[in-house]
């Protein structure tokens, strides 16, 4: 399959120094917002890109579950391949891609998990069929068949029928902690615009343009 001919312009907007906000969380709102005006789906969809102990990449798209002002949060299983690479290199990337409006943000840090009680607080927010499914999945294992998965999520529906069904011991939350944002706008002829902004420890993010 050659796929050399492809092209697309990309001409919908700019990214200019004069409108880019001086902090680059109130930049991603901005954007994120944006992308949420203009129906998307799933604007909080994410490439999480993690590695082993070797340095060995993987990587896979998850939700983003929460936003302050120093982190974007997620929740997984601990026992999963990211939660295992996590362990042992505490470090992460994410990739926002919002192809209508020609976008992306990148995203480089270190990750953090959450405590129990903010995990708990989100995990009994889901529907019942997740928080079963949490316990059901041993994510990432390998599955003689699908329907294993399946006897064992009935298993569980009866057994938590009535009761507040509790979170797993190995499932929770991270937050991954930027010390690098950079802000890409698709423009024409491949001369996209490139903001980043790089975490100072003593005077803050510094924010520069990056060549195309």
């Amino acid at each position: 399959m050659n796929l050399a001919d492809r092209r697309r312009e990309y001409a919908k907007a700019a990214l200019d120094d004069a409108s880019v906000a001086d902090d680059p969380f109130d930049q991603f709102r901005r954007w994120f917002d944006e992308a949420e005006a203009a129906e998307l789906p799933e604007p909080h969809a994410m490439t999480l890109a993690t590695a082993d102990a070797d340095g060995r990449p993987s990587a896979r798209i998850v939700l983003l579950k929460g936003i302050d002002r120093e982190s974007f949060v997620f929740y997984t299983s601990y026992r999963s391949r990211k939660g295992r690479e996590l362990a042992v290199n505490p470090h992460a990337a994410l990739v926002f891609y919002w192809d209508a409006l020609e976008r992306q943000v990148r995203v480089t840090g270190r990750v953090e998990r959450l405590d129990q009680a903010t995990s708990w607080e989100y995990f009994r927010s889901r529907p019942i069929g997740s928080r079963i499914g949490a316990w059901a999945s041993h994510q990432s294992e390998l599955l003689a068949e699908r329907a294993e998965l399946e006897r064992r999520v009935a298993e569980l529906t009866r057994e938590f029928e009535g009761a507040e069904i509790p979170m797993p011991p190995e499932w929770g939350g991270y937050r991954v902690i930027p010390d690098e944002i950079e802000f890409w706008q698709g423009r024409p002829s491949r001369l996209h615009d490139r903001i980043r902004f790089r975490r100072d420890t003593t005077t803050g993010w510094q924010r520069g343009r990056l060549s195309p």
